[in-house]
């Protein structure tokens, strides 16, 4: 399949996070749309950490043409009272002003963790309602990710059944599949939600079968997941991905991948490996087009 047309039809709807790539933001961009990405999530390390300041790092996602698959991360935002809630409902107004400025639609807030966070759901989706509304004048949606070491989130089911309390249009829910994985949650639990309100979803593996603790979790998570076809839970991976699409799903996936190897390696290298990861999911698993060579095709799968 040597047709740029074909490859970048193929790749359409994936996307990478820039948290994947060493180096400053507009080379972490330019490999992106080398090897074929037209999309890419940011996260505000991208404008905070930038030395021209925030707006230069947005004048560079602007001016390199990929478009912004989403914005991170709101995190340890609901269930906190008196200063603890006014201080993150700051942090959060700052967060949408970015994330509006860069031309994203799609914030990404994470499920707390916070030992001063309420455990009652209806707290949580009253607070998760409250950035919804703050949102919804910019334009915004809110996708809610039960992270698999959060302390009262921490699988999508119970981050769906939050988003159904709280009862607002722009808000939904990101499903990862390092969580899916991590925490085990069956995916029979994929039909109960409305796929209009998966406003993200997040694909890697890892490189060993489980992880008992949140401890471990958290560790993998941060510093070895790996690209789709990458880890040993291909078939889980092949499993949710066709069943999103047999759901409907037609939103974004990006690469959210942390893996302090890939750090240590040329943007354009890895930016391959991702590359490899999207033409695998759209050809093999997904079966949009054209059989993959066997040169691309993953043998993992």
């Amino acid at each position: 399949m040597n047709d740029p047309r074909s490859i970048q039809e193929a790749m359409r709807g994936f996307g990478m996070d820039t948290i994947t790539l060493a180096g400053p933001l507009q080379a972490k961009l330019r490999a992106m749309r080398e090897a074929g990405f037209s999309q890419v999530m940011l996260k505000a390390n991208d404008l905070a950490g930038h030395p021209d300041g925030w707006r230069a790092a947005v004048r560079e996602v602007r001016d390199s043409g990929l478009r912004g698959t989403g914005f991170q991360v709101l995190r340890d935002f609901e269930g906190l009272s008196g200063h603890l809630h006014d201080h993150k409902l700051d942090i959060a107004k700052t967060m949408l002003r970015l994330c509006s400025e860069l031309g994203c639609d799609v914030l990404l807030a994470c499920s707390s963790t916070s030992a001063h966070a309420s455990q009652d759901p209806e707290h949580l989706a009253r607070d998760l309602r409250k950035l919804a509304m703050l949102a919804l004048p910019l334009g915004i949606r809110i996708a809610y990710e039960g992270l698999s070491w959060g302390r009262t989130i921490n699988e999508y089911t119970t981050a769906w059944d939050v988003v159904c309390r709280a009862d607002c249009p722009n808000l939904g829910v990101c499903l990862d599949s390092f969580h899916i994985l991590a925490a085990r949650t069956p995916l029979d639990a994929l039909a109960d939600i409305d796929p209009e309100r998966i406003f993200l979803v997040q694909l890697s593996d890892f490189l060993w079968q489980e992880t008992r603790t949140f401890e471990e979790r958290m560790a993998t998570a941060r510093t070895y997941r790996v690209f789709p076809g990458e880890g040993v839970h291909t078939p889980q991976i092949i499993e949710l991905v066709q069943a999103l699409d047999a759901r409907g799903y037609s939103g974004d996936c990006s690469f959210e991948v942390f893996n302090d190897d890939y750090q240590q390696m040329p943007l354009d290298m890895v930016a391959e490996r991702a590359r490899r990861a999207a033409l695998w999911l759209s050809e093999d698993v997904l079966r949009r087009s054209l059989p993959l060579p066997g040169q691309l095709r993953l043998r993992s799968a």
